[in-house]
C-alpha cells in the first residue's frame, strides 16, 4: 500500500471487506482438490503436491484473470476515479498474495497433521457434521445436479436459447426503467444543509429574518418526528448557522466558504442513521414543505445526500448575446416546472446589487462634456475629489472635498446636481445625461470565449429519475431553443458529465482488460475458441447483478458498473477450472459427453463453495447501514449477486456450449479425433 500511495482509510478497509470472499477462492480451488487426492487414500505429502500441482496453472490463470478486470478500475477519470481506484489497488495486492499463499503455504499446512486424525478412533461432533454435509452434497452431485445437466446437454439448443432469453429479458428490465439508474446512489447521511441566497444587495437584518423563520421551521419539524414516534431524546444533536457567509463544503465537490450580506447557511447534525427511526431526506423534505415559498429570495435548497457530484440535471446554456441566455434560461426553468419531484431550479446568473445608469446625451457632447468628464464629476461629488495633502508628523492626510453625508443620502440631491462644462458654465445632470435604475452583473461566467448560465435542479429519486428528464430534455425544450436561438449551444454538466467522464475511460479499460483476459485464458487453453465459451459468462453475470439490485430495491449507479466490471474477472474462474477439467478427461481417453458429465460433477463443490464464500463475505456489506458503507453497497451487490447467477451459467450453461462447438467444429470437418490429435502434437 505504502508503495502504491493507498493509505488505510473508509475506502481501503472496504476494499478488504469485499475482498473476503473473493481471496478466498484460490485457496478453496487448492484445498478442495488436495482433499479430493486425499479420499483416493493418498499420504498427506503426496495429496498436497499432487492436489497443488493438479490445479497450479488454472489457479494461477483466473487470478491474473481477476487483476486484469479490477485493472480499468485504476484508470477511471473524474471525481469518482480519484477515490474509486484505491479498492483495485487494494484488491490486486490481495490476490498476488493470495496466490502465493495457496499454491505454497496452504498445501505446506495441508501436508501436516494427519498422524493424529489417524490415530482417533472415536469421531468427534464436527466430523459426524462434516461427514453428513459431504455426503448430502455427494447425493446431490451424483443426483439431480448430473441428471440435469444430462438434460441441458442433450437439448443443448433450446437450453442455450433459454439462457438468451433471460439475458434479453434482463436488457429489457434496464432498458424499461424498472431498474433504473442513477448516477450517484443516494447515501443516507446524518447532515441535512440548508442553503439561502437572497438578491445581491439586500441587508443582513432581512437576510436573518428569512434564517430565522427557516431555523424555526426546522426545529420544529424534528420536534413533531420525535413526538410522532415517541423518542424521549431530541433527534437532533447539533444546529450551526451562519449569516452573512457561507459554510465551508467539503469532500469531492467542496470549496471555500463565500461571504455577503445576501448569503446563509444552515447546518442540521442529525443522531447516527442506525440509530433514527426515519432517515434525514424524510426531514428535509418536510423541512422543505413547512418552509413554503418565500417572497424576494433568489434561491433556497435543501440537501441531506452525503455525496454529491454536482446537481442531478445541470444543463450550460451557451450564446455570444446575454439577453438571450437570460431569456432561454426562463423558457428551460418554467419547463422543467413540469416534472414530478424535481424541486430547487435555478440558475447561475444571479442579479447583482441595484445601480444607477448614466448614458451621456447628445446635446451635452456639444457642450464639451465626455464621459470621462461624466463620470469624474459623480464621483468627486458621493466620494469625493483631493484638494491637498497635509504633513503631519511621518504621515500625509489626504483632504477630500465632496458633498454633506445628508445630501449624500438622498437620491434628489444627485438627480438635481449640476455639471460643469470645459468653458465653465453649468447645466442640470438630467439634461446632461440620461438616467436610468437596474441591476448590474455580480458573475459573469464564460466558457470557450462565450457567456454561459448553468441551470440547475434536484431530483427526487423515489417520483423521477434525472436520466429520464435529461434524456426528454434534450428531445423537447433544448431542442426547441436551439431552433429558436440561432447560435445557442448546450452542454449537460454535474452529475451526468461526471458520468460521462467516468463511463468513458472505464469503456476503454474494460474493453483492453477484455482482450488481456482472453490472452490469457488462451495460453493455458493454446486454443481460441475455448476462452470465448469461459469468457460467456460475464454477460451472465451482469444478469446477476441486476436481478441482484431488483431484489434489493436499489437503483443501478455507476458503482453498480464499478461492480460488474469487476465482477467480468471473478465470474469467468469457475467456467476456466471447469473446462480445465473437460480437457484433462478427454486427455485421459474418455468421450467427448462423459467427459463434459464428469467435469461438472467433478468440479461443482470448489465453484459452489467459492460463489458462496464471495456472497457471504459480501453480504456484512451489502446489508450493512453505517452512512460510510451506503455508496458502496451497489458495488457490493453486483459483484455478490452476480457471482450466485454466473454460478448456475457455469455448471450448465458453459458445458452446453462446450457441446456446441464440438457440433461446430464437426461441422466444418475437425472430428473429434482431429481435434485430439492436434492437442496431442501441441502437448
Amino acid at each position: 500500500m505504502p508503495s502504491l500511495d493507498v493509505s488505510i482509510n473508509m475506502i481501503s478497509l472496504f476494499a478488504f471487506i469485499m475482498a473476503l470472499g473473493i481471496v478466498v477462492d484460490d485457496a478453496i480451488v487448492v484445498g478442495e482438490n488436495i482433499f479430493e487426492h486425499r479420499q483416493l487414500g493418498k499420504p498427506y505429502l503426496k495429496a498436497a503436491v499432487d492436489g497443488a500441482r493438479e490445479v497450479a496453472v488454472p489457479v494461477t490463470f483466473s487470478i491474473l484473470t481477476s487483476v486484469a478486470a479490477f485493472m480499468p478500475l485504476v484508470f477511471v477519470e473524474g471525481v469518482m476515479g480519484k477515490f474509486i481506484r484505491v479498492i483495485p489497488l487494494v484488491v490486486i495486492s490481495i490476490l498476488l498474495v493470495s496466490l502465493v499463499e495457496s499454491l505454497f503455504v496452504l498445501p505446506a499446512h495441508l501436508s501436516l497433521g494427519g498422524r493424529k486424525l489417524e490415530k482417533m478412533t472415536k469421531p468427534s461432533p464436527a466430523d459426524r457434521i462434516r461427514k453428513y454435509t459431504v455426503g448430502g452434497l455427494a447425493r446431490f452431485i451424483k443426483g439431480p445436479y448430473q441428471r440435469f445437466l444430462k438434460l441441458c446437454l442433450e437439448f443443448r439448443y433450446v437450453s442455450i436459447a433459454a439462457a438468451i432469453v433471460i439475458l434479453l429479458l434482463t436488457i429489457g428490465i434496464t432498458k424499461g426503467g424498472i431498474v433504473k439508474f442513477s448516477f450517484m446512489p443516494e447515501v443516507e447521511g446524518d447532515l441535512i444543509k440548508m442553503d439561502l441566497q437572497m438578491p445581491r444587495g439586500t441587508p443582513i437584518e432581512q437576510t436573518a429574518a428569512a434564517h430565522d423563520f427557516i431555523v424555526e421551521k426546522g426545529r420544529q419539524v424534528v420536534a413533531d418526528y420525535d413526538r410522532e414516534r415517541g423518542v424521549e431524546e431530541s433527534t437532533l444533536r447539533q444546529l450551526y448557522s451562519v449569516v452573512g457567509s457561507t459554510i465551508a463544503q467539503g469532500g469531492p465537490a467542496g470549496g471555500s466558504a463565500n461571504s455577503g450580506a445576501h448569503l446563509s447557511n444552515v447546518a442540521m447534525l442529525l443522531t447516527p442513521s442506525e440509530e433514527r427511526q426515519y432517515p434525514a431526506s424524510e426531514i428535509a423534505k418536510r423541512w422543505r414543505q413547512e418552509v413554503g415559498e418565500i417572497t424576494g429570495i433568489d434561491s433556497l435548497s435543501f440537501s441531506s445526500n452525503l455525496l454529491h457530484m454536482g446537481a442531478n440535471v445541470d444543463v450550460r446554456l451557451a450564446h455570444d448575446d446575454f439577453s438571450t441566455l437570460v431569456q432561454s434560461a426562463k423558457r428551460l426553468k418554467e419547463f422543467l416546472t413540469q416534472y414530478p419531484g424535481i424541486n430547487d431550479i435555478k440558475d447561475t446568473y444571479p442579479e447583482g446589487k441595484k445601480e444607477l445608469k448614466i448614458r451621456l446625451k447628445p446635446a451635452a457632447r456639444t457642450l464639451g462634456i465626455t464621459e470621462e468628464i461624466l463620470g469624474r464629476q459623480i464621483r468627486a461629488a458621493f466620494y469625493g475629489a483631493e484638494a491637498l495633502r497635509l504633513q503631519r508628523g511621518r504621515n500625509e492626510v489626504k483632504v477630500m472635498v465632496r458633498y454633506p453625508e445628508e445630501d449624500r443620502k438622498n437620491l434628489w440631491n444627485f438627480e438635481s446636481m449640476r455639471i460643469r462644462t470645459p468653458d465653465g458654465g453649468e447645466i442640470p445632470l438630467q439634461q446632461a445625461a440620461d438616467i436610468s435604475e437596474g441591476r448590474g452583473y455580480s458573475v459573469i461566467n464564460r466558457a470557450d470565449r462565450k457567456r454561459v448560465t448553468n441551470v440547475t435542479a434536484t431530483v427526487d429519486s423515489n417520483k423521477a429519475n434525472a436520466q429520464e428528464i435529461l434524456a426528454d430534455l434534450q428531445k423537447t425544450i433544448l431542442a426547441e431553443l436551439t431552433a429558436d436561438y440561432p447560435g445557442l449551444t448546450y452542454d449537460l454538466e454535474g452529475e451526468e458529465k461526471e458520468r460521462q467522464d467516468s463511463m468513458a475511460s472505464m469503456g476503454k479499460g474494460f474493453i483492453l482488460a477484455l482482450f488481456a483476459m482472453y490472452a490469457l485464458l488462451a495460453i493455458p487453453f493454446r486454443s481460441y475458441s475455448q476462452p470465448f465459451l469461459i469468457m460467456v459468462a460475464i454477460p451472465f453475470g451482469m444478469v446477476g447483478a441486476v436481478i441482484g439490485h431488483l431484489i434489493m430495491g436499489f437503483s443501478l449507479s455507476m458503482l453498480s458498473i464499478f461492480g460488474i466490471v469487476a465482477l467480468s474477472g471473478v465470474v469467468i474462474n469457475d467456467s476456466l477450472l471447469l473446462i480445465d477439467q473437460v480437457n484433462r478427461n478427454r486427455r485421459e481417453g474418455q468421450d467427448l459427453f462423459q467427459s463434459v458429465i464428469n467435469a461438472g460433477v467433478r468440479r461443482f463443490r470448489p465453484i459452489l463453495l467459492t460463489s458462496l464464500t464471495t456472497f457471504f463475505g459480501l453480504m456484512p456489506m451489502i446489508f450493512e447501514t453505517s452512512v460510510q458503507a451506503q455508496f458502496l453497497i451497489p458495488m457490493a451487490i453486483s459483484l455478490g449477486f452476480g457471482i450466485m447467477f454466473a454460478t448456475g451459467i457455469t455448471l450448465l450453461l458453459i458445458p452446453t456450449l462446450y457441446m456446441i462447438l464440438e457440433d461446430f467444429r464437426k461441422l466444418v470437418g475437425l472430428n473429434e479425433m482431429a481435434v485430439n490429435n492436434i492437442e496431442d502434437l501441441r502437448n
